[in-house]
């Protein structure tokens, strides 16, 4: 069952005057089934995150419509979206958007303080999840306390905690070392595995090569897409490497 559909979605961008036009996105059509582990690639100014902030109600289509499990985007109001985003979004940042006078007990809270929950709620909600992602000793510990790894865990945790439709995680090992960005990705594979939906922006194949399909963008659209299947990371990683050059050196022809 599809949990994201996507529509003939289109975005320009005008000046004031409108006298220069931007099409940022071009009738882009796809669809996201519930529980799959989805990346999303293309190169700088392709259009992937122009794409990826309409996905989070941050920005609207000129045209096309999404449906997020059914819901129709584009009837929400202004004032509807942060709350829209807060009970139906996961969010995990390359720059983890922590605050460090927060502790990372009450940086996980934030979005079911901002839900109304209460403190025994919350605790039991928090708990199987400090624990699955192994921060369980941190929660008293503040941001500027902790490793990029760690940061990102708990920003991981703040996105799982309000069991959202889907996560959506722009650049997540951007930020990274190589050990850190190894353990997140096998978190990331261990979170879709419990049936968590996660779509992903990123400019590595390494983390690319973990969800179970690739999407590229190119100029505004969709070119082509790779399945998993009963590929390895190492075969899909190959694959999408060899994508990536096609699209690079041979324009539309793939």
């Amino acid at each position: 069952m599809s949990i994201l559909n996507v529509k003939g979605v289109q975005k320009i961008y005008t000046n004031r005057f409108e006298q220069n036009k931007v099409e940022a996105l071009k009738n882009v059509n796809f669809s996201v089934e519930q529980g799959e582990y989805v990346a999303i690639m293309g190169e700088s100014g392709s259009g992937k995150t122009t794409l990826l902030n309409i996905l989070a109600s941050l920005d609207s289509p000129t045209s096309g419509t999404i449906l997020l499990d059914g819901f129709d985007l584009s009837k929400l109001k202004e004032s509807q979206r942060a709350e829209f985003r807060r009970d139906n979004l996961g969010f995990v940042f390359q720059e983890f958007n922590l605050l460090d006078t927060f502790s990372i007990e009450d940086n996980i809270y934030l979005p079911l303080v901002l839900q109304g929950k209460h403190h025994k709620e919350m605790k039991a909600l928090l708990d199987p999840i400090a624990k699955q992602l192994g921060i369980d000793s941190l929660l008293k510990k503040f941001p500027y306390e902790l490793s990029g790894g760690q940061k990102q865990r708990v920003a991981i945790a703040r996105a799982l905690i309000t069991h959202p439709k889907i996560i959506l995680a722009d650049e997540p090992t951007g930020a990274l070392d190589s050990k850190s960005s190894d353990e997140l990705l096998s978190l990331f594979s261990q979170i879709n595995e419990k049936g968590q939906t996660i779509l992903m922006v990123t400019h590595s194949i390494k983390a690319a090569c973990h969800a179970s399909r690739v999407l590229f963008v190119k100029d505004g659209q969709i070119f082509h897409q790779i399945y998993r299947g009963n590929q390895t990371n190492e075969q899909l990683y190959q694959m999408i490497s060899d994508t990536l050059t096609s699209l690079l050196t041979r324009g539309n022809s793939l």
